[in-house]
């Protein structure tokens, strides 16, 4: 469940183009999702050929011309003011990180060409912080596009026990959550509310992209999960983009049977690409289960460094 190979990642590429989303694009779909009568605006009873605000519409509550919104919808405005783009998430009813993202796409150059990112290494603060959990707090670290950058053996035996404990050291081929998620038939299986757990995927990586829209490996592996998951162009298509903090986890384990987790995500300030993802369990029989799979990874392995520098 590593990296695509040369092959995939250059279509995967090709495939997205030069940027994976554009503002105009994301204005757009915003802008086919509020309806008049949720802003206030009379139509009496007029056909309309749009789902959504017209262009002048929107421009007009935004207080710009309609002129300059079509140009920045077309992507043919060089620039969107930080009052603009408040202006324009107002009336399209953002919240926050719609409105991080809306503002991070403006950010974008024109034509921002794909380059190779660094690779990515957990800060030793953060290995520091999973050896002080230990193993009785199933935990991993995750990468900017939710690779696998460290786990404690329980982490790994939670979410992943298929998958080598080692497979983090290989920087080349890491386990990616989301490629598990929509092209492994076992961590499918595993999981009791993975379309809820999917969207999540997918809309934080939207909200990756439009930080880091020159990420030629994020740009591929959207890509890729695009060619080849039906279920992840369906849910990328709906434009939605969150942030991922908190959530609850429903498995159905090979090992333990049914758990329950909540997840929390806590950012770290010296790499803020880099979460530190901890599951506690939410009620006394998903306890005893992360119990049984903590000391039977302690039956089954012997110590290992979490990480190879």
């Amino acid at each position: 469940m590593g990296t695509p190979d040369r092959y995939t990642h250059g279509l995967a590429s090709r495939l997205r183009l030069e940027r994976v989303e554009s503002l105009g694009t994301f204005l757009k779909s915003r802008r086919d999702r509020v309806t008049p009568a949720e802003i206030g605006l009379r139509t009496y009873g007029t056909l309309r050929r749009v789902p959504g605000l017209r262009r002048e519409e929107l421009a007009q509550l935004a207080g710009v011309s309609a002129g300059y919104y079509t140009r920045l919808e077309q992507g043919q405005a060089e620039t969107a003011s930080e009052q603009v783009l408040d202006a324009l998430a107002r009336v399209l009813r953002l919240d926050r990180v719609e409105t991080v993202h809306l503002h991070n796409l403006a950010r974008q150059s024109a034509k921002p060409g794909l380059s190779e990112p660094p690779t990515e290494e957990p800060h030793p603060r953060v290995i520091r912080l999973l050896e002080s959990l230990g193993e009785a707090t199933p935990a991993i670290v995750l990468g900017r596009r939710g690779d696998v950058l460290a786990w404690n053996r329980t982490g790994h035996a939670l979410v992943a026990e298929h998958v080598s404990y080692e497979a983090p050291q290989d920087t080349e081929r890491r386990p990616s959550i989301p490629r598990m998620f929509f092209l492994d038939p076992h961590t499918r299986d595993m999981y009791r509310n993975w379309h809820e757990l999917a969207r999540v995927h997918v809309a934080y990586l939207r909200l990756t992209a439009g930080r880091y829209p020159t990420d030629a490996r994020l740009a591929a592996l959207i890509g890729e999960l695009t060619m080849h998951s039906d279920d992840f162009a369906m849910m990328w298509a709906t434009g939605d983009v969150s942030d991922c903090t908190v959530g609850a986890m429903h498995l159905q384990h090979p090992t333990v049977g049914a758990v329950n987790v909540e997840y929390q995500v806590w950012l770290q300030p010296d790499s803020p690409d880099h979460r530190v993802e901890i599951y506690t369990a939410n009620d006394p029989t998903s306890s005893d289960a992360v119990r049984v799979l903590t000391q039977h990874t302690g039956r089954t392995n012997h110590p290992a460094p979490l990480t190879q520098h």
